[in-house]
């Protein structure tokens, strides 16, 4: 058979077959259950006219059940699109239609939503976790589809977090080069490695991280259903844990609990931590442990990371992203395409051999992100004389007042530094006089827009200080994959210079 990443499964059905493979709250499977579970769904899906190539919609919070989904529809040649559970019915019939797919594979909570989305004008076949649960047992089966290393396996829509999310293609190609290159830099991302996931499988990290790199490596996935820091903490030491990632909320969240203090992490290699700005008394106090929290930067156009801190620097340079991957380059070019000096801002762009080949059918957002080979991010950033890389802003989010580039990013790294403050955003808000003006969006505890002003002020120009300051009873609005949901927050606010007085 071709290769593909389902071809792993195989082997380490037959190589270490009791081996756990994928555990989710208290259901487990091993290898070889894994192989034959998936093996038997796909068998049922190509039985029921499933044909190599088309699209397969998974919808469902974390559980066994979607880890096996997941695999059985690339094993019997489908392309696998990974539905947001927390998506309304408008937002689901986009992604349906531009991906379409007409068969969904979902669990019982969310078929009221998928009928909305039939109600819509959508031709949808919904398959319940019920079937899948029923060819949980069965006899051994190797069953799969022959792939091509360059046929699409699955299609991750991005976050939406600047808005409209598109459909991005991942290949067998890429996506087992992505497994080779981290392989190759990343200590805890080995054969064996132990992954702890807290974030949705239905995103890039999930998907590429949690599934594929870690059943391809032969490991263990350990996902959870929801986010209980002090359990998560606990699980780090009982499964011996090597791999984990999230936004610096989620490493917050486990540091804050009772468990943290006296909890052995040594046996966390690989920690990784990129989608917003990360405090630098947060790197202190996992280095404390013995855990080095390293700085990323990447897309999911990549796959997720393009580059990371290297471990030796990441005290030194807690700012910094690393300077790309054995394989992977990074540039910070101008305008017209020349390359900027050294800590000159410019946009970020990207080759290497784990860069979507491509948006699904949209050849306009295609051809405007992939040119002359290389990926261009829409990120601000620049490098240093050591190559190493600072992520500015999203070129769509710079704030332009008085005709100066403000970065929410830069302001967010300080804001969130003052005691007290939680989380943070920087919107735009216009302004008669400078066009747009800086707007902070605040939640925290013993907070005041005096204080967070006077902090701003001693950290950076009078032009780039904000002029309104919103301070928040209740949490910003989230995506499912951690990140802060600028969208939302712009709607929620579209109108604050009516609704909040300037604070300077």
């Amino acid at each position: 058979m071709a290769t593909s990443v389902a071809s792993a499964l195989h082997w380490w059905a037959r190589r270490k077959p009791d081996q756990q493979a994928v555990v989710v709250g208290d259901d487990a499977v091993t290898y070889r259950q894994l192989q034959d579970w998936s093996g038997r769904l796909a068998r049922r899906l190509v039985g029921e006219g499933v044909s190599p190539g088309d699209r397969i919609g998974l919808m469902s919070t974390n559980s066994v059940e979607w880890v096996v989904t997941a695999w059985g529809i690339i094993k019997a040649g489908g392309v696998l699109v990974p539905l947001n559970p927390r998506l309304v019915a408008s937002e689901l019939h986009k992604i349906l239609g531009d991906s379409g797919a007409g068969v969904v594979v979902t669990a019982e909570a969310h078929e009221e939503t998928l009928k909305e989305v039939v109600g819509l004008g959508h031709d949808l076949t919904t398959v319940p976790f019920d079937e899948v649960g029923r060819l949980r047992t069965g006899g051994t089966d190797d069953f799969r589809i022959d792939l091509d290393p360059a046929d699409p396996v699955a299609i991750l829509f991005t976050s939406g977090s600047t808005g409209l999310s598109k459909g991005v293609v991942c290949t067998n190609r890429t996506l087992l080069d992505i497994v080779f290159e981290n392989s190759l830099t990343d200590p805890g991302m080995r054969p064996g490695a132990r992954t702890l996931l807290l974030l949705p499988l239905a995103f890039t990290p999930g998907l590429v991280y949690g599934v594929v790199i870690t059943g391809v490596l032969g490991g263990t996935l350990v996902a959870e259903r929801e986010m209980k820091p002090s359990r998560a903490v606990q699980l780090i030491e009982k499964h011996r844990i090597t791999v984990m990632f999230g936004v610096p909320l989620i490493f917050q969240a486990l540091a804050a609990t009772p468990e943290f203090a006296d909890a052995d992490l040594s046996s966390l290699d690989t920690a990784i931590v990129g989608g917003a700005a990360v405090p630098v008394p947060l790197l202190e106090a996992y280095a404390a442990k013995g855990v080095v929290l390293r700085q990323i930067y990447g897309m999911t156009e990549v796959g997720g990371v393009a580059t990371a801190t290297w471990p030796e620097e990441a005290a030194d340079h807690p700012d910094k992203c690393g300077s790309g991957n054995v394989f992977t380059e990074i540039k910070v070019v101008r305008h017209d395409g020349t390359e900027c000096d050294p800590g000159e801002n410019g946009e970020i762009v990207m080759r290497g051999p784990g860069v979507t080949p491509g948006y699904w059918q949209d050849e306009e957002n295609t051809a405007t992100a992939l040119r002359d080979g290389w990926l261009h991010s829409g990120d601000l950033g620049n490098r240093d004389e050591g190559g190493r890389l600072t992520f500015v802003d999203r070129l769509k989010d710079l704030i332009i007042t008085g005709g100066i580039n403000v970065s929410p990013f830069e302001l967010e790294a300080v804001i969130s530094q003052i005691p007290g403050v939680k989380e943070v955003s920087v919107i735009a808000a216009e302004d008669e006089r400078f066009g747009e003006t800086p707007a902070a969006i605040v939640w925290g505890e013993g907070l005041d827009e005096a204080s967070i002003i006077a902090e701003c002020n001693r950290h950076m120009a009078d032009y780039k200080v904000p002029r309104y300051v919103v301070v928040r009873e209740d949490p910003l609005p989230r995506l499912p994959s951690g990140k802060i949901a600028k969208p939302a927050i712009r709607t929620e606010y579209s109108d604050i210079t009516s609704t909040h007085q300037k604070v300077r």
